[in-house]
């Protein structure tokens, strides 16, 4: 299993990013995406995620309505678009790949952040100015 994340960089307040996760190695409808971040001196923290089988999203209340989860299957690629950023918004972003299957256990993994059962992308740095 092979996840790359890009898309990020400067944005400025109130501006937009596209991430993408381009994902290899794997049967893509297996699994599900999860968008995590992790700002300095701060816990991971899972904001979305997508199962690929039928596309069932899900949001963490911090991105809710500014941030959109979407996915590719011809080219293996999840995206996440990223609007009203937010200086607190700033962090590194990782797209991980899991095999978990139900919702329940797909929010608890966000909720968690929790690294087993999933692989995880090297990561794309999101700076927001104010």
């Amino acid at each position: 299993v092979q996840l790359v994340e890009s898309g990020g960089g400067l944005v400025q307040a109130g501006g937009s990013l596209r991430l993408s996760c381009a994902a290899s190695g794997f049967t893509f409808d297996d699994y599900a995406i999860g968008w995590f971040r992790q700002a300095p001196g701060k816990e991971r923290e899972g904001i979305s995620y997508i199962r690929s089988s039928d596309g069932n999203t899900y949001y963490a209340d911090s991105v809710k309505g500014r941030f959109t989860i979407s996915s590719d299957s011809a080219l293996n690629t999840v995206y996440l678009q990223m609007s009203s950023l937010k200086p607190e918004d700033t962090a590194v972003y990782y797209c991980a790949a899991t095999t978990r299957k139900s919702i329940v256990l797909l929010r608890l993994w966000l909720i968690s952040a929790r690294d087993d059962q999933a692989s995880w992308g090297q990561g794309t740095q999101v700076t927001v100015s104010s």
